[in-house]
């Protein structure tokens, strides 16, 4: 047998983080890109049923140079088969500086996502929209504060730089994703496989499940041992699905003001 590895002080730090963020946390996503090299044998190691998935488009809003992104900030609508969905979501959050209110609303939700090399606690207040207001609004045909609510523009208000309203805000999309969610033979929770498509032909491949967060580790746990079992690699580099929509059309906008 070989000997155990001895716990490195990242990995000590890493998890004492984890330990602090899952005690004030609603819920817990784990998750995990597959490279796209990868992305055929994943869905073939899974047994995944690509016409049982729901696709859908993702259109995110932040300015040419990402202040709101840099401001932890994400401000995200969605059009879907059973409706539209809008969402303001912080990332680092920090549940002792959110108010009683905020965190006693049934549309906030603050969750713990978990990625290979990476934990933050993030909290997001949701709201509902409709698919054709999106559409209006990426004609340039709505305003956009018209996808969200008004408990989700005051707390917009209260942490968006200054002067920076919802309308001035720029369109980042739409992307289309395909959405599946099932059970895999020999495992006992639902996953969830996402693929985004990008406007430049790339794609990110992404499985997650959810938790609660007194389970995490468990679940973390047989996560990885059975994506390893069925021969998916967890070591390559990990992207998020945000980030790279972000940068995309940051880039884009840039390109196009430049010329």
């Amino acid at each position: 047998m070989k000997p155990l590895k001895p716990v490195t002080q990242a990995a000590d730090g890493q998890i004492a983080k984890a330990l602090d963020l899952l005690k004030e946390a609603d819920s817990v996503e784990l998750k995990v890109t597959v490279q796209d090299s990868d992305h055929r044998s994943a869905v073939m190691a899974l047994d995944m049923d690509v016409l049982d998935a729901e696709f859908r488009q993702v259109v995110f809003f932040d300015t040419p140079d990402l202040k709101l992104n840099r401001g932890g900030i994400v401000v995200r609508a969605r059009r879907m088969r059973r409706g539209g969905d809008s969402v303001i979501k912080l990332r680092p959050v920090i549940a002792a500086d959110l108010s009683p209110q905020l965190r006693q609303s049934a549309s906030f939700n603050l969750e713990v996502d978990a990625m290979p090399g990476n934990i933050i606690c993030s909290g997001s207040l949701r709201g509902k929209t409709d698919n054709a207001d999106v559409k209006l609004v990426l004609l340039s045909k709505r305003p956009i504060r018209k996808l969200f609510s008004r408990e989700q523009r005051l707390l917009y208000k209260a942490h968006a730089p200054t002067g920076l309203t919802l309308d001035s805000l720029m369109p980042f999309g739409p992307i289309n994703v395909a959405k599946l969610k099932f059970i895999p033979q020999n495992f006992r929770r639902f996953l969830v496989a996402e693929v985004w498509f990008y406007p430049d032909a790339s794609r990110i491949l992404e499985l997650s499940t959810k938790c609660a967060p007194n389970e995490a580790f468990q679940v973390l746990a047989e996560m990885r041992g059975f994506l390893a079992q069925r021969g998916i690699n967890l070591t390559g580099q990990q992207e998020t699905k945000t980030r790279k929509a972000l940068e995309y059309f940051s880039h884009l906008h840039k390109k196009k003001a430049a010329a």
